[in-house]
């Protein structure tokens, strides 16, 4: 962890941006997923200039180039109820650090990108399959791109990172300290405001046993086609048909083999000062000999007085996702969140998209260009009493379904996000949950859950 600290802070130190070469062409901005940017417009010399550019840029012909970055995250993270203090657990202290280094080579059409990542958890009791990898292999695909007809196709083969709209159901998984990869075919193809997507994958499993050792097979697959219209400049509308298998899945009154056939439709946009998010899943299928009949919607709507101080923007979020209501009648009826981002809620781990109904009023504050502060309250219940209370992502709390009554609880957030330059970000986050009785008749307490984080890109 010492020579972590040290690149952290040494790192930006040696990034030392110009303001004398002015406005005429900017540098790449860096972006979420890394492979994205595109940094041969260092080739011009009108780009302002930062020391170690020379591995950013490195021109191998005059159509080929190879870029070097690394991304690193450190969290501290406080927890004095996971799973609510059910079941015996205890509270946390601990740090989850992960380091991504990646290097992307360009030859005309072509990209090859690869990324590896190294991620612990010093002091955290648990670890979890999410929490700690010594080495990894995270992405590694090639990618062509061409033009077909008045369109444009991509298509890309390897390991890869997929994330659909706010990440409510497919993500990178940002949140804790192992992103999702997925070993996975994908083809795209844009035409004018369409845009058509297919693929299949196989989800990575994280395993730490030694390094290099993550891994993908047939018993775990998502795959489907997507296509997506944009109605203006601010707004669009997409429908995904998909379908998740998954072997020997595990709930709290059901195991075996699952099949869920997926219909995805998602609506965005914003005009006005006015923006809005939402997005339905169907999901049928079967699970062991129960026919599955599962669903959730998602929405955030919100609007910012941008001639206010601080322009506050005054937000609703709305969630509901169904749970099994009948254990014993042949239908299963818990959805299953697939690959959800914990960022969508809150980074506490308190709440899973599962047999959940959600209401958060929020209030979003921007006191200066590069500081954002958000302020929150959530009520929560279980859609049906009859399944359990679950946490992130899916883990049912032992002892509640068929118990007590369908409030949950209600959490408290507060968040502040801080962009200190081009490279380093900061942000911390706070959240009490207050919980019902349902859950303190099982033992459980209050929960109050702390994240000071600090990011670094290069």
């Amino acid at each position: 962890m010492q020579g972590r600290a040290a690149v952290f802070v040494a790192l930006p130190l040696l990034l030392v941006t110009s303001a004398a070469w002015g406005q005429e062409a900017a540098r790449p901005a860096i972006l979420f997923n890394r492979w994205q940017e595109d940094w041969s417009i260092l080739a011009n010399p009108a780009v302002p200039h930062e020391a170690l550019d020379s591995l950013k840029y490195m021109p191998l012909a005059a159509d080929a180039y190879l870029s070097l970055g690394l991304d690193l995250r450190e969290r501290f993270e406080g927890n004095d109820a996971v799973n609510f203090g059910v079941g015996g657990t205890k509270p946390e202290d601990y740090v989850i650090s992960r380091l991504e280094a990646h290097a992307d080579l360009r030859v005309d059409d072509f990209q090859v990108f690869v990324q590896l990542e190294s991620a612990f958890a010093p002091g955290k009791i648990v670890l979890t399959p999410v929490d700690q990898d010594r080495l990894a292999l995270e992405q590694a695909f090639v990618a062509y791109t061409t033009t077909i007809g008045d369109g444009t196709l991509q298509l890309r083969a390897g390991r890869q990172q997929i994330a659909f709209d706010l990440q409510r159901f497919i993500s990178v998984r940002d949140g804790p300290n192992l992103r999702q990869s997925y070993d996975a075919l994908w083809a795209d193809y844009e035409l004018a405001e369409w845009q058509f997507s297919s693929f299949y994958s196989q989800p990575v499993q994280n395993r730490d046993l030694r390094i290099f050792d993550d891994y993908s097979s047939n018993h775990l697959t998502y795959g489907g086609a997507r296509a997506e219209y944009k109605l203006t400049e601010n707004s669009s509308i997409s429908a995904t048909l998909s379908q998740f298998k998954q072997n020997n899945a595990h709930f709290p009154s059901i195991s075996g083999n699952e099949l869920r056939n997926i219909l995805d439709v998602h609506y965005s946009g914003a005009v006005n000062g006015f923006d809005w998010d939402a997005e339905g899943m169907g999901q049928v299928g079967h699970i062991a000999d129960e026919s599955i009949r599962a669903w959730a919607v998602g929405s955030r709507a919100g609007y910012t007085f941008t001639d206010i101080a601080w322009s506050p923007r005054i937000g609703l979020q709305a969630d509901a996702a169904s749970g099994n209501s009948n254990p014993h009648g042949g239908t299963f009826g818990t959805f299953n969140p697939l690959f959800p981002n914990g960022y969508y809620v809150t980074l506490s781990g308190y709440t899973g998209y599962t047999n959940f109904i959600h209401v958060k009023p929020s209030v979003t504050l921007t006191p200066t260009p590069s500081l954002t502060v958000l302020l929150a309250v959530a009520p929560q219940w279980r859609e049906t009493t009859a399944d359990a209370v679950y946490t992130q992502p899916d883990i049912g709390v032992p002892g509640t379904p068929g118990h007590g009554s369908s409030y949950t609880g209600t959490y408290f957030q507060t968040r502040f996000d801080w962009r200190i330059n081009s490279h380093l970000t900061a942000a911390v986050e706070a959240v009490h949950f207050d919980i019902g009785d349902t859950i303190r008749q099982l033992g459980g307490h209050d929960g109050n859950y702390v994240g000071v984080e600090g990011k670094f890109g290069w």
